[in-house]
């Protein structure tokens, strides 16, 4: 338990310093903020140290210049392995240039599908902190919200109905009941009709 604590609290100041000053897309708060509120949820919905200190790290290769080959060199096979199954990036992308938006949510859509309960825990609890925060934010600002993110509504919708359902079975009843109705949210406040996936990307 104590090398635990110990990794967790590195695990902090090595995401801390990778995003530096990164803030909230479209908001001045701090990144490491989300960070922390992940690692929280997933303690408070039963995950272990290990998985709350990979929840800290779980977004230094997409959106930092860390590579993964460093998470898994510093926090070991299970920090790493949590990590990598929640980037969505591939190893040739970096934070600036990724694939299309789309073309990466549907490959990760379909690797959700495989991966296990542990990666499971940390990106329901990802999601779950991304969308509470994007429904405040449209109850208190409307739609306006939605132009600092990189797809419309309908795809949004899309992604997080997709989400919810493939990690239905393995993370908690509870949880996975909360990204659906997350999801349902999202669609009565922007009025959106899902995207489909035979539509033009």
């Amino acid at each position: 338990m104590a090398a635990d604590r110990h990794t967790l609290a590195r695990a902090l100041e090595f995401a801390a310093v990778a995003h530096g000053d990164q803030t909230r897309k479209g908001t001045t708060i701090p990144y490491v903020s989300h960070l922390l509120q992940v690692s929280g949820l997933v303690l408070q919905w039963g995950g272990d140290l290990e998985q709350a200190a990979a929840a800290l790290l779980h977004d230094v290769i997409e959106d930092t210049p860390v590579r993964l080959a460093e998470v898994f060199e510093q926090f070991g096979p299970e920090v790493g392995a949590i990590v990598a199954d929640c980037t969505d990036t591939g190893a040739d992308e970096t934070p600036g240039a990724k694939r299309p938006w789309v073309v990466r949510k549907r490959a990760y859509v379909a690797r959700l599908q495989t991966i296990g309960p542990r990666s499971a825990l940390v990106i329901a609890c990802d999601k779950l902190h991304n969308t509470s925060t994007l429904l405040v934010d449209l109850e208190l600002q409307g739609l306006g919200t939605l132009a600092r993110f990189n797809a419309p509504a309908p795809k949004q919708l899309w992604y997080f109905r997709s989400v919810a359902v493939a990690l239905r079975g393995r993370v908690p009843d509870g949880l996975q009941a909360e990204l659906s109705a997350h999801a349902e949210r999202f669609a009565a406040l922007t009025g959106a009709v899902e995207w489909r996936e035979d539509q033009d990307a």
